[in-house]
């Protein structure tokens, strides 16, 4: 079974209001959004889920999945016990124009910020630059 981390890199065509969970509701601007997670045991299921459009929502980014579409996504597999999450993440805030619209969306088991990053214009994901 393949694990590793991953990021969606999705489009929000216009400015939403929505709810995220237990973290409130927030204000979503249109533009792009980098969602990097991990899956440690079924990668290419964990990512299968987020491009099916019949699903219980689950975790943070279920939540704006609804409202928005998936235009591409990157995965890298690791070993066990290897987390690349939160450095590919902070690769993505790194990046000019980056920011975080939501503090805890996706990163409710670690000290990260938010593991969802807004771009006003549509970014290159870490994990393509990891990857080539």
């Amino acid at each position: 079974m393949k694990r590793g981390v991953y990021q969606l890199l999705i489009k929000l065509d216009s400015d939403k209001i929505m709810p995220v969970g237990r973290l409130g509701v927030f204000e979503f601007p249109a533009g792009y959004y980098v969602y990097t997670g991990s899956a440690m045991n079924g990668l290419d299921h964990r990512v299968a889920r987020h491009l099916s459009n019949s699903k219980r929502f689950h975790w943070h980014i279920d939540y704006l999945l609804e409202q928005s579409s998936i235009i591409r996504y990157a995965i890298k597999e690791c070993s066990a016990g290897v987390r690349l999450e939160c450095g590919c993440n902070a690769a993505m805030l790194a990046m000019e124009g980056a920011s975080t619209p939501v503090k805890g969306f996706g990163s409710s088991d670690c000290k990260c910020r938010s593991h969802l990053v807004y771009f006003a214009d549509e970014p290159a994901l870490a994990l393509d630059a990891a990857t080539a």
